[in-house]
């Protein structure tokens, strides 16, 4: 089959992929010229009655509940669609800070519903790209013939709206899943059109191999990085170095924008606390960060050869030097006991705290392969087969997964006492989200006056009251 892409956007009922639900679905599928093929998709989906939503979230996408429930997918049907209908073999699954963000919602909604979390993404052809740090690179080193817009403080940012609005982009509806696909589309035509070749290029990098032949710890080289991570006043851009192993066959990279000798004689213990401090500690007057960050080989990061700054006024836009690069690796090649020190403190980095919820324990392991036939079972099964349905999974986190899989999409396949459990679990949830939501809902009552979001306000209220658990509902 011929690559395709397919522009995808969500909105959801919070920031959260482990609690947090997606309400809307859009995208659109292109040739790999960005030409349209078939009719865009355009979806709800189905809120469950143990999710309150951020009110805040509601605030900008104007989406209630109730209308999800009116007119959305279970999302069992959604997760369907998505695997049987959109991420098809040889799709390249294209957002605007979709890895970080909407991949992880996609992730964690097909391991709700029974489906292989990954496969989606690199399985038969398919692959992912994000088109911010693509738009973060063509910024940085490649300017020309785009207009870059500034917010009202007049510093530099990349939102989809304003980059779509300065250029003259139909953007008609910011934070509607299908209005921000169509401008997202624009805006990739619009850095192919005026880079072409940064565009290519950094296209080859969805395959992590080719980001290995310029980022290795086999031939260490200086390399251009863009990160949103890094500094907004040198356009998220520096130039790294790849300085040890990281987890999970990655790296470590130190930014050489920074001298590092203030880290050389540090211990690891000294080092953990400097790189695992609080948003606190790093705001206070003195706190000098440690400028490393592990490198994801499969996250299609924006990486380029030095070269690329010589060209133009590279160099000057990132505000570097070829003597001060040579001058801080030369520095970090004298002093091997500090990638080693790093290398011990991103191994010792402290796990996340495991939650106690099956939807949250997605990458607690991997599914074992002798379930994997079992999860298929799961997922072809209707209301009365799921009935009788009673597997014996390894993997301890399967059997309260299918609970929940059966209470949200098949609910008259639940014996007695598995309503009891689903019910228990529920209101156990409601119970420890309803205090910040109603906080959420108090403020902003009292605070908005356009009438739209004051509707969604009351949405929500009643939302609330209507999926209360018995026991706080008086």
């Amino acid at each position: 089959m011929a690559k395709t892409f397919f522009f995808y956007d969500l909105e959801t009922s919070g920031l959260s992929p482990q609690e947090a639900r997606v309400m809307q679905f859009a995208g659109i599928r292109t040739d790999m010229d960005l030409q349209p093929i078939g009719e865009p998709i355009n979806v709800l989906v189905k809120l469950n009655d143990d999710v309150l939503p951020s009110p805040e979230a509601l605030m900008v996408t104007n989406i209630t509940p109730q209308q999800t429930q009116a007119d959305g997918y279970k999302e069992s049907e959604f997760a369907r669609m998505l695997s049987e209908e959109v991420f098809i073999p040889d799709t390249i699954a294209v957002g605007f800070n979709n890895i970080r963000f909407d991949d992880e919602f996609i992730r964690h909604l097909f391991w709700r519903n029974f489906y292989d979390p990954y496969e989606w993404s690199w399985k038969d052809g398919r692959s992912r790209w994000d088109l911010l740090d693509v738009v973060r690179m063509t910024r940085a080193l490649r300017p020309d013939g785009i207009k870059w817009p500034v917010d009202a403080k007049g510093v530099a940012t990349n939102r989809l709206e304003l980059l779509s609005s300065v250029n003259g982009l139909d953007h008609f509806k910011a934070h509607d899943a299908l209005s921000d696909v169509e401008a997202l589309i624009g805006v990739t035509k619009l850095i192919r059109q005026k880079q072409p070749q940064l565009y290519d290029y950094l296209l080859q990098l969805r395959d992590k191999k080719a980001v290995k032949q310029l980022v290795n710890l086999d031939n260490k080289q200086p390399f251009v990085y863009v990160s949103g991570r890094l500094d907004s006043e040198f356009n998220k851009a520096t130039v790294a170095f790849p300085l040890t192993a990281g987890k999970n066959g990655n790296v470590v990279v130190y930014d050489l924008r920074f001298d590092p000798t203030p880290f050389l004689q540090m211990n690891q213990q000294d080092l953990t606390k400097k790189l695992y401090a609080t948003w606190e500690e790093r705001s206070s007057k003195g706190f000098q960060k440690l400028p490393v960050k592990e490198l994801q080989y499969n996250r299609a990061p924006a990486v380029a050869p030095l070269g690329v700054l010589a060209q133009g006024d590279g160099w000057n836009n990132l505000k570097l030097s070829e003597a001060i690069i040579a001058k801080h690796r030369n520095i970090l090649l004298s002093a091997p006991g500090f990638a080693e020190n790093i290398r011990t403190v991103f191994e010792n980095k402290p796990d996340y705290k495991k939650s106690l919820d099956p939807e949250a324990q997605l990458y607690d392991s991997f599914v074992p392969d002798v379930d994997k036939i079992r999860i298929e079972t799961v997922r072809q099964a209707g209301e009365r087969e799921l009935a009788d349905f009673h597997p014996s999974f390894n993997d301890e986190r399967l059997e309260p997964l299918l609970l929940h899989y059966k209470a949200r999409n098949f609910p008259g396949s639940m014996a007695e006492d598995e309503s009891i459990a689903w019910e228990k679990w529920r209101a156990a949830r409601i119970t420890a989200s309803l205090p910040t939501f109603m906080k959420s809902l108090q403020g902003l009552s009292a605070s908005i006056k356009d009438q739209e979001k004051q509707f969604v306000l009351q949405e929500l209220q009643l939302w609330a009251e209507s999926i209360l658990p018995s026991d706080l509902d008086n």
